[in-house]
Protein backbone atom coordinates (compact mmCIF):
# COMPACT_ATOMS: atom_id res chain seq x y z
CA UNK A 1 0.00 0.00 0.00
CA UNK A 2 1.16 3.25 -1.09
CA UNK A 3 0.15 6.24 2.14
CA UNK A 4 0.93 9.06 -0.29
CA UNK A 5 -1.26 12.18 -0.33
CA UNK A 6 -2.91 15.26 1.42
CA UNK A 7 -4.68 15.01 4.16
CA UNK A 8 -6.72 17.23 6.73
CA UNK A 9 -8.12 16.90 10.25
CA UNK A 10 -11.52 16.30 10.39
CA UNK A 11 -11.90 15.65 14.27
CA UNK A 12 -9.78 15.32 17.38
CA UNK A 13 -10.05 13.73 20.81
CA UNK A 14 -8.38 14.90 24.21
CA UNK A 15 -6.08 16.93 22.41
CA UNK A 16 -6.36 19.78 24.95
CA UNK A 17 -5.15 16.81 27.42
CA UNK A 18 -2.08 15.21 25.62
CA UNK A 19 -0.45 18.59 24.77
CA UNK A 20 -0.66 19.13 28.40
CA UNK A 21 0.73 15.44 29.59
CA UNK A 22 3.48 16.27 27.04
CA UNK A 23 3.99 19.84 28.07
CA UNK A 24 3.05 21.86 25.39
CA UNK A 25 2.03 25.57 26.81
CA UNK A 26 -1.41 26.74 27.61
CA UNK A 27 -1.09 29.35 25.00
CA UNK A 28 0.06 27.04 22.44
CA UNK A 29 -2.42 24.93 22.93
CA UNK A 30 -5.48 27.14 23.07
CA UNK A 31 -3.83 28.30 19.25
CA UNK A 32 -3.60 25.20 18.31
CA UNK A 33 -6.66 23.33 18.98
CA UNK A 34 -9.06 24.76 16.55
CA UNK A 35 -6.87 24.55 13.88
CA UNK A 36 -7.21 22.05 11.00
CA UNK A 37 -3.82 21.30 9.81
CA UNK A 38 -2.70 19.61 6.46
CA UNK A 39 -0.62 16.44 6.57
CA UNK A 40 0.82 15.38 3.49
CA UNK A 41 2.72 12.60 3.34
CA UNK A 42 5.15 11.50 0.12
CA UNK A 43 6.60 7.66 0.17
CA UNK A 44 9.09 5.66 -1.82
CA UNK A 45 9.79 2.44 -1.17
CA UNK A 46 10.43 2.45 2.65
CA UNK A 47 11.28 6.07 3.02
CA UNK A 48 8.95 8.65 3.91
CA UNK A 49 8.24 12.43 3.92
CA UNK A 50 5.85 14.10 6.23
CA UNK A 51 5.09 17.48 5.85
CA UNK A 52 2.61 18.41 8.79
CA UNK A 53 1.49 22.11 8.52
CA UNK A 54 -0.95 23.47 11.42
CA UNK A 55 -1.72 27.02 11.01
CA UNK A 56 1.55 28.65 10.42
CA UNK A 57 4.00 26.36 12.09
CA UNK A 58 5.52 23.62 9.25
CA UNK A 59 7.12 20.30 10.59
CA UNK A 60 8.55 18.19 8.15
CA UNK A 61 9.85 14.79 9.34
CA UNK A 62 11.76 12.12 6.92
CA UNK A 63 12.60 8.79 8.03
CA UNK A 64 12.88 5.16 6.23
CA UNK A 65 11.06 2.09 7.76
CA UNK A 66 13.34 0.13 10.83
CA UNK A 67 15.79 2.55 10.58
CA UNK A 68 16.78 4.77 13.31
CA UNK A 69 16.02 8.57 12.28
CA UNK A 70 15.71 12.23 13.97
CA UNK A 71 12.34 13.87 14.07
CA UNK A 72 10.49 16.77 15.43
CA UNK A 73 8.26 16.61 17.43
CA UNK A 74 4.77 18.96 17.71
CA UNK A 75 6.76 20.48 20.91
CA UNK A 76 9.88 21.28 18.62
CA UNK A 77 11.60 19.46 20.27
CA UNK A 78 14.41 16.64 18.59
CA UNK A 79 13.59 13.13 19.44
CA UNK A 80 15.10 9.99 18.11
CA UNK A 81 12.59 7.17 17.07
CA UNK A 82 12.51 4.13 14.52
CA UNK A 83 9.20 3.83 12.73
CA UNK A 84 7.57 0.19 11.46
CA UNK A 85 5.09 -0.96 9.37
CA UNK A 86 2.66 -3.42 10.94
CA UNK A 87 0.56 -5.07 8.54
CA UNK A 88 -0.33 -3.06 5.07
CA UNK A 89 -1.76 -0.24 6.87
CA UNK A 90 -0.14 1.05 9.73
CA UNK A 91 2.63 2.96 10.92
CA UNK A 92 3.82 2.52 14.67
CA UNK A 93 6.74 4.15 16.57
CA UNK A 94 7.39 4.81 20.75
CA UNK A 95 9.51 7.86 21.82
CA UNK A 96 9.53 9.56 25.16
CA UNK A 97 6.71 7.01 26.61
CA UNK A 98 4.63 8.21 23.69
CA UNK A 99 3.27 5.52 21.73
CA UNK A 100 1.97 5.91 18.26
CA UNK A 101 0.13 4.68 15.81
CA UNK A 102 -0.85 5.82 12.35
CA UNK A 103 -3.80 3.66 10.16
CA UNK A 104 -4.30 4.08 6.80
CA UNK A 105 -8.19 3.08 5.87
CA UNK A 106 -8.93 4.17 2.23
CA UNK A 107 -9.25 7.99 2.13
CA UNK A 108 -8.73 8.03 5.66
CA UNK A 109 -6.10 8.19 8.33
CA UNK A 110 -6.54 7.68 12.06
CA UNK A 111 -3.82 9.75 14.41
CA UNK A 112 -3.62 7.82 17.96
CA UNK A 113 -0.76 8.85 20.68
CA UNK A 114 -0.77 7.51 23.80
CA UNK A 115 0.93 8.61 26.77
CA UNK A 116 0.20 7.17 30.56
CA UNK A 117 -3.52 7.14 30.38
CA UNK A 118 -4.27 10.06 27.92
CA UNK A 119 -5.21 9.12 24.53
CA UNK A 120 -4.73 11.85 21.47
CA UNK A 121 -6.85 10.62 18.61
CA UNK A 122 -7.28 12.43 15.29
CA UNK A 123 -9.05 11.82 11.76
CA UNK A 124 -8.09 13.14 8.52
CA UNK A 125 -9.19 12.30 5.24
CA UNK A 126 -7.72 13.12 1.91
CA UNK A 127 -7.70 16.28 0.06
Amino acid sequence: MNFSGKYQVQTQENYEAFMKAVGMPDDVIQKGKDIKGVSEIVQNGKHFKFIITAGSKVIQNEFTLGEECEMEFMTGEKIKAVVQQEGDNKLVTTFKGIKSVTEFNGDTVTSTMTKGDVVFKRVSKRI
